[in-house]
């Protein structure tokens, strides 16, 4: 189970972890502060340092009821940060966190290696087309609508079911357009309410029908500071006690906050499952 980074063959049958750098300033949890080239460069030492695979890159908010952000802002936002990433660390795998086929493109020629859509090519009908002239890994979200929108989408027949189902097309769009390393993402968080988080949680096992690894993101979301009644500043030990769930779950990959704690997480799992 390898994809396949700018020619590196990268191992996901042993779990990694994505560092999330958002570039914006209204994200849920850090918006704002990674607002500088001092800044930046810190945070993805730390979490290179920490262990991180990844860095995730997104300068296009995504949390519920976000205000839109035109292509030029995002590019403007995202391109110089890689720039600066891969002058100081250049062996750094970025993924880029956007819908927008151009904003990949751009990114990718800056020296980025993933793309990671929220919308799984639905909100630009260019992005699954661009992936695959590019040759880079694509991971496809699971989303109705569009974080203005989706808490509004909540309805489903069978949750899991219907999950797989618009995977199971998503993928074959994207093999069509000749992408080869495709990582799924349940989409925690995105047209589901709290219960269906936990019951997709619970079953995400089931989502490996579709033979494709699994990308999980919960770290510090609304699923968990409102189960336990607190903020997302402090919900890193309930963000950790779901790591460990998503990863007897299946995830190959963890999208986080906090390296560290993942990866120690990750460690422990992997010694949980060699005995």
């Amino acid at each position: 189970m390898t994809i396949n980074c700018k020619g590196q063959l990268i191992d996901i049958s042993t779990p990694k972890v994505m560092g999330i750098l958002n570039v914006t300033p209204d994200s849920f949890y850090d918006g704002g502060q990674y607002k500088d080239e001092k800044s930046i460069l810190n945070q993805v030492e730390t979490m290179l340092n920490e262990g991180a695979t990844f860095i995730d890159i997104g300068g296009y908010s995504s949390r519920p009821g976000a205000d839109d952000v035109s292509e030029t802002e995002e590019l403007n936002r995202v391109v110089p940060v890689v720039k600066l990433i891969l002058k100081h660390y250049p062996e750094t795998l970025i993924s880029i966190d956007t819908f927008r086929g151009e904003v990949a493109k751009k990114s990718i020629e800056a020296g980025a290696a993933i793309i990671n859509d929220i919308s799984a090519g639905y909100l630009d009908q260019n992005m699954i087309a661009t992936v695959g002239r590019l040759g880079v890994p694509y991971i496809m979200m699971h989303m109705k609508g569009n974080p203005k929108t989706m808490q509004q989408q909540t309805d489903y027949d069978d949750l899991v079911k219907d999950i797989n189902s618009y995977f199971a097309e998503r993928i074959a769009k994207a093999h069509a357009a000749k992408i080869n390393d495709i990582i799924i993402d349940p989409g925690f968080g995105f047209a589901k309410t709290l219960e269906q988080n936990y019951e997709l949680l619970n079953n995400m096992e089931l989502l490996q029908i579709v033979d494709k690894p699994i990308l999980a993101g919960v770290s510090r979301k609304s699923m968990i500071y409102k189960t336990l009644n607190t903020t997302s500043e402090n919900a890193l030990n309930g963000t950790t006690a779901l790591h460990m769930v998503a990863l007897q779950k299946g995830a190959k990959i963890l999208r986080v906050h906090d390296v560290k704690e993942a990866v120690e997480c990750v460690m422990l799992f992997n010694k949980l499952i060699k005995n």
